[in-house]
């Protein structure tokens, strides 16, 4: 088979608009008649993408998950799809949308409209990468040679994402964002806890209901731009750009080696095109926009434009959620596609005992992880060798087959994924200890960390390739 059309979907539920965008990704086998086989996407193609929608609230703390069920819905219709056509993608909610009471519910209910394989995710440093990959500055960083910042500036958070050469290198988000204060009728309608903390340390305390003073709210906008240049590293940072991390999220560590700067999210807009009146939108965007614009980020790094700024998120979703896991294999047993499955991730040491045939060790591990997560299925992670001895490759199969065996129900499969491409040896040795009636899922070239969730899709491709997507699931 030369190739293979994926069908996606990236829905985008976030704290100011909801967008849908349809997708079609490219599968190929890219090596030679005489090498292994190597499955990766050539291309992305988006196919149809909805406007910007005003997210739909009940309240103040609960998301109108009926109405999202019919834009969503809607937008199915417009694009002349089903859930049945398609393959992959991702629901993702995302900025202060994700801290509702209802996010869980309501992603659970757009998953089963959405599509099989189109999985359901939050968290806001899964979201800073997808949003990076979605603007473009993943791409500019690759085919540049450079180091690359990526802000997304929605409406309750800054998720930002460095890109080194193509290589994710760093991540994490801020409570920043354009709707952290809101104005109706010329008057303050709300402030978040963050906006007032930024607001007290430049000396401004702006209260419900007052006259929105533009020279104010100006002032606090750029205290905010001042914590981004922080979070940047060109400036000295200080205690406040610990105190407005997003909860859950990873402190960002600012590359020395950063050349450029990419802005997506609903605020890159007024970055990019400043001026107007400051109060189109009812909110401080217009302000933190023109403040970030004349800040020591665009001084300092060279601003460059991606290819998406609102739409970053969702079409990241869409097209950059999927990867594959595929040529070197190993795949026995219909339990296929699986769902949230959490990630066991051996660190090094831990990886080294496995290697020396320690199972009672890897057993205790296994028993303990499953304790803490109350499930009876979990995805073994290691790094794995480059080109282990068959000895070695012989007692790591031993261990784990061994250690899986007594740790996991009868019924769960065997599921194991590798950053190095041994998966296929490695597989079909454990299938021989674990035996016909366990089914045993070893794939390569996949990178996760502790507390990451997979999704397994079904084999594609005449079973050379499985769909795979990493995830967090965070709630606030």
């Amino acid at each position: 088979m030369d190739g293979e059309v994926i069908t996606s979907v990236g829905i985008d539920i976030g704290t100011s608009t909801s967008q849908v965008v349809f997708s079609h990704l490219f599968l190929k086998n890219t090596s030679g008649c005489f090498s292994i086989p190597h499955i990766a996407f050539v291309d992305k193609k988006l196919i149809y993408a909805s406007q910007a929608h005003l997210t739909p609230f009940k309240t103040q703390t609960t998301l109108d998950d009926e109405a999202l069920r019919r834009l969503v819905l809607s937008e199915y219709e417009n694009a002349g799809l089903k859930p049945g056509d398609i393959d992959a993608g991702a629901v993702i909610v995302t900025g202060e949308a994700a801290r509702k009471e209802n996010a869980e519910m309501l992603l659970n209910s757009l998953s089963d409209i959405a599509g099989e394989f189109v999985v359901s995710t939050a968290g806001p440093d899964l979201e800073a990468i997808i949003s990076g990959k979605g603007s473009g500055a993943q791409q500019i960083s690759k085919a540049r040679g450079i180091c690359v910042i990526n802000f997304d500036i929605g409406g309750g958070t800054t998720n930002i994402a460095a890109f080194d050469d193509g290589e994710i290198t760093a991540k994490g988000s801020l409570d920043i964002g354009g709707r952290q204060i809101r104005v109706e009728d010329g008057r303050i309608s709300y402030i978040s806890k963050s906006a007032v903390k930024i607001a007290a340390a430049a000396g401004f305390y702006p209260e419900l209901g007052e006259p929105a003073d533009p020279d104010m709210l100006r002032g606090i906008c750029r205290a905010m731009a001042e914590v981004l240049e922080q979070a940047a590293g060109v400036s000295p940072a200080d205690d406040l750009l610990e105190e407005v991390r997003t909860a859950g999220s990873t402190f960002f560590a600012a590359p020395g080696n950063a050349k450029a700067v990419c802005f997506s999210g609903g605020v890159a807009d007024c970055i990019h095109s400043t001026g107007g009146d400051p109060f189109r939108y009812g909110d401080i965007g217009p302000f933190l926009g023109e403040e970030i614009a004349g800040s020591r980020i665009c001084s300092e790094l060279t601003p460059l434009r991606g290819k998406e700024t609102i739409r970053a998120t969702v079409v990241g979703a869409g097209s950059y959620s999927t990867t594959v896991s595929g040529s070197t294999i190993s795949h026995h047993g219909s339990v296929l596609p699986l769902k949230n499955l959490p990630v066991l991730k051996l660190d090094h040491f831990e990886q080294e005992r496995c290697y020396g045939g320690d199972s009672e060790y890897l057993e205790e591990k296994i028993k303990w992880f499953l304790g803490q997560n109350d499930t009876t299925r979990m995805v073994l992670s290691m790094t794995g060798e480059r080109s282990p001895s068959y000895a070695r490759l012989k007692t790591l199969a031993q261990c784990v087959g061994e250690a899986m065996g007594e740790a996991l129900p009868a019924e769960a499969p065997f599921l194991l994924a590798l950053e190095n491409d041994t998966a296929k040896a490695l597989g079909q040795a454990i299938e021989m200890i674990a035996g016909p009636t366990r089914a045993v899922v070893c794939i390569d070239s996949v990178r996760t960390e502790q507390g990451d969730y997979i999704d397994l899709g079904r084999p594609i491709m005449d079973g050379m390739v499985i769909p795979v997507v990493i995830k967090t699931l965070a709630f606030g």
